[in-house]
């Protein structure tokens, strides 16, 4: 295995001759290090900017400290790609540093010192010039290459609302002649030893990764089992990894790690509002100091810790087995927007290189975007270019990341115009794609912006979010028309644009809208109240037309379609990504733009893992069925033909006929039959035949299923319909080897009765040699429950519970008298038994009278146990 520091030398080089190979210029190939880099007897500072006039480094000795312990004048020492640089010797790790430059909209004057009166500065022109040059030298800036910064820009009271301190901001005569030294956070040199022996990366294959989409301090800030003093930070989601592993998923997605502005306070705003979801990025190569703590107000971090506390969880993720993926917001900063005679924030590339770091306006005085955020950094520019390619590099070899989903992507792709239009091939998307290939690493795509929409667009070696997948699946389950046909491409991932089909990043829910629960919970957003909007702000905010169905308020079909996206989700080809907490029905009150909601709202609630065990237990199985089942991982396309000479296509469509699929307008319903042997699948070993079908119409339906192929027999794998939840819907079980061990139900016929709403998932395997079930349908009459009184069967046997009454099966209720429900038998088929039926209420429990009731369980299919009450 290579060492992070031969894997970074070996990437750098092939991107060196890939871009050759495109034939760029040499002056992009820039080799002098930007950032701090640890020489000899000291530190070597290099910073990037094409119109600067002067840069000087200040070195500082303590976080809050306005007047510097040293300064430095930086040298152009690159011209042709303008690379400054200066050594300071006796500066090791943990020095803290920041940067003043001068260009031509303010000029050196030898009388200036820091907060010079307008009056007094000789060099002063204007606050930002025709060219929109916006240097400031008041402004005390961060390095964009810093790998650590010191923690927030101060922050003040004013008129009754705390608010970033104004001496960072500038831009006219108010805050432009304010040094903001004090009020800045200070980059710190650091030293990126760290023993990285004996970490192995997964390196999972795009086509057999499960993504899991999860907010890092969110995911253990309430979860019991973590140590409180860890919670809601980097060692606290380490020591969750084995919940991700237990789950099944290959790949946490954590939301934005690069440092950012913990605040969404901008001038002007009259709430304090948090920046829960950490999309207003700062710095491009420094992990976010605030993970360190699980309280944000009571935490030290001036050295630099924040980087090794970000190697150990990679390490103890991957100890797990489960790849780091970070979401990278490329596409725009925190310095937000501005124009002339409008206050505008500086804390780096405003201030280093506005014109070169920004995609500007006609009127070069404004910013021009289309990101919704007042910005966007033009990656048509070489220097932008650089930055995203050495990111991505760093962490990488350094930090020992896998994988990157990018935050509005498309805005990466823009070019003509200086960077205002879009270009599929784009010289940025290229050269990340060869980059991330060298590196053997994963990049997904969010393939819009406020602007466009590219979805299947992207150039080779990006995955990309498919939103098409996500709103005709949304559509279909909640039973709309016209949605069968594009069904099709969503289950073989065979969508315009998506080869092969794991490219296709298939998603029901992301952080930005509903939750999976809410999206069967609601008809419309419920923004600006409840526990997400503690401040009542925004509620406009988030998108209005959210596909989503309340399901008529039926609590039992909200559960029900759960599972039906989860089937879909799974099931599909293409490569899934769950949102975390969604696998037991976490809610976020209908609200479904909670980028604030750094409470309780925004937290897992782990409660939720118990009280909904059932949905939890169906996506561990379906993941699991995935993973094993090579049908669903193909490398490429079916291509609706049989080849291994069977008779059976690689994959056939079917409806509630065999060989009819519906793919009219009206239609609700569709099903299929996967071919499983290797031959079809491409996989190294044969899997069974999976025969799919959707009922989306609102009554039930039957469907006739094609003979199973080569002489075998067809075995229920899951049902989501409501009569099998107290066998949990589905009977694969991840803990069995072998798809001949699986506890499955053989078919007695080849017609299916599916519920309304409801999804089936069947296997073929041969009609004996394998490992039965049997169902068998218990039901009690002539017993009125009291309030609070349930009925449960409990028997002689495991299934049954060893007549151990805590063990006891619970039947559902039917009417005024009646109880029924179905018990699964796996170790008992063939058996006699003998049970009685109980009543539990708190903790009392009564049983029937009479003597213990008996019967032999079938060896396989299903059986019915029908009583009355015994007085």
């Amino acid at each position: 295995m290579e060492n992070h520091t031969t894997r970074l030398h070996r990437g750098r080089l092939l991107v060196v001759l890939a871009v050759l190979t495109l034939g760029l210029a040499p002056a992009v190939l820039a080799q002098t290090p930007l950032g701090a880099t640890l020489v000899p007897g000291g530190t070597q500072l290099a910073v990037f900017s094409q119109y600067a006039t002067r840069l000087e480094v200040s070195i500082f000795t303590n976080p809050g400290d306005a007047t510097p312990a040293s300064t430095h004048l930086m040298t152009k020492t690159d011209p042709t790609n303008h690379i400054w640089t200066v050594t300071v010797n006796g500066a090791g790790a943990g020095t803290l540093y920041g940067l003043r430059a001068w260009g031509p909209n303010w000029t050196y004057s030898a009388g200036w010192t820091p907060g010079t009166p307008k009056a007094q500065d000789a060099g002063f022109v204007t606050h930002v010039d025709s060219s929109g040059n916006r240097f400031n030298p008041n402004k005390l800036l961060t390095d964009p290459y810093a790998k650590a910064v010191t923690g927030e820009p101060r922050r003040v009271l004013d008129a009754g609302e705390m608010r970033y301190d104004s001496a960072i901001l500038g831009g006219t005569d108010t805050y432009g002649f304010v040094d903001s030294a004090a009020a800045m956070p200070k980059s710190i040199v650091v030293s990126d030893s760290y023993d990285w022996s004996g970490d192995v990366r997964p390196q999972t294959a795009m086509r057999d990764t499960v993504v899991y989409e999860v907010h890092l301090r969110g995911f253990t800030k309430a979860a019991p089992g973590v140590s409180p003093s860890i919670q809601g930070t980097y060692a606290g989601f380490g020591a969750k990894a084995s919940y991700l592993a237990d789950l099944g998923v290959t790949a946490a997605e954590i939301l934005p790690v690069h440092e950012f502005l913990r605040f969404d306070d901008p001038v002007g705003t009259t709430a304090d509002r948090t920046n829960y979801w950490g999309y207003m990025t700062t710095q491009f190569f420094a992990p976010n100091r605030e993970y360190l703590c699980p309280d944000h107000d009571n935490c030290t971090y001036t050295a630099g810790e924040q980087v090794n506390a970000m190697k150990d969880m990679v390490r103890d993720l991957h100890d797990a087995g489960i790849e780091v993926w970070l979401d990278v917001v490329y596409n725009h900063t925190a310095e937000g927007g501005g124009c002339s005679g409008n206050v505008v924030r500086y804390i780096n590339f405003r201030g280093l290189d506005n014109q070169s770091y920004y995609t500007m306006a006609d009127d070069k005085t404004c910013t021009w975007e289309s990101t919704g955020t007042g910005n966007n950094l033009n990656a048509s520019r070489p220097a932008v270019r650089r930055l995203i390619l050495d990111s991505l590099t760093y962490w990488v070899e350094e930090m020992g990341v896998d994988g990157f989903r990018f935050d509005i992507a498309y805005t990466l792709g823009r070019e003509g115009n200086d960077g205002r239009v879009f270009n599929p091939s784009a010289q940025t998307l290229v050269e990340i794609a060869q980059l991330a290939q060298n590196l053997g690493v994963e990049i997904v795509a969010e393939p819009w912006d406020v602007g466009g929409i590219g979805v299947g667009q992207f150039p080779a070696g990006w995955a990309e979010w498919n939103a098409s997948w996500r709103d005709n699946v949304r559509r279909f389950v909640k039973s709309d028309a016209g949605e069968v046909s594009p069904l099709g491409s969503s289950i073989t991932g065979s969508w315009s644009g998506f080869n092969p089909p794991a490219e296709s990043v298939n998603f029901i829910t992301a952080h930005d809208g509903f939750t999976l629960n809410d999206l069967v919970s609601y008809n419309s957003k419920q923004n600006g109240i409840g526990p997400c909007n503690p401040t009542g702000a925004d509620p406009n905010s988030g998108a209005n037309d959210n596909e989503s169905w309340d399901s008529g308020g039926d609590e039992t079909l909200r559960r029900r379609q759960i599972r039906n996206f989860a089937s879909h989700l799974l099931i599909h080809h293409g490569t899934p990504m769950i949102v975390a907490g969604d696998e037991f029905r976490r809610t976020q009150s209908g609200n479904n733009n909670g980028y604030m909601a750094d409470n309780s709202c925004g937290w897992l609630n782990w409660q939720d893992q118990t009280t909904n065990a059932g949905t939890w237990e169906y996506f561990r199985a379906l993941i699991d069925f995935r993973k094993e089942h090579a049908g669903l991982q193909r490398a490429t396309h079916v291509a609706g033909y049989d080849h291994d000479g069977d008779y059976y296509k690689d994959l056939g469509w079917h409806g509630i006929w065999p060989d009819s699929p519906d793919w009219s307008s009206t239609s609700r319903t569709l099903a299929y039959l996967l071919d499983g042997s290797w031959q079809e699948t491409g996989g190294g070993a044969d899997a069974p035949d999976l025969y799919t079908a959707y009922n989306a119409y609102w009554s039930d339906t039957t469907f006739h299923v094609p003979t199973a192929p080569n002489g075998k027999c067809w075995y229920l794998m899951a049902d989501t319909a409501d009569w099998a939840e107290p066998i949990g819907n589905v009977l694969y079980d991840p803990d069995v080897a072998g798809w001949d061990q699986q506890p499955l139900l053989r078919l007695a016929s080849l017609s299916y009765g599916m519920q309304a709403r409801s999804t089936i998932h069947l296997l073929a395997r041969a009609c004996s040699g394998v490992t039965e079930s049997a169902v068998v349908t218990f039901e009690v009459n002539n017993y009125v429950t009291q309030y609070g009184e349930d009925v449960y069967v409990v028997g002689s046997v495991a299934e049954l519970g060893n007549w151990n009454p805590a063990n006891a099966v619970k039947l559902q209720w039917v009417d005024s008298d009646t109880w029924r429900g179905p018990v699964q038998f796996v170790q008992s088929t063939g058996q006699g038994v003998q049970y009685k039926f109980i009543t539990k209420n708190g903790g009392t429990v009564k049983w029937e009278n009479g003597g213990n009731r008996s019967f032999t369980v079938p060896s396989g299919g299903m059986g019915v146990q029908v009583g009355y009450w015994q007085y």
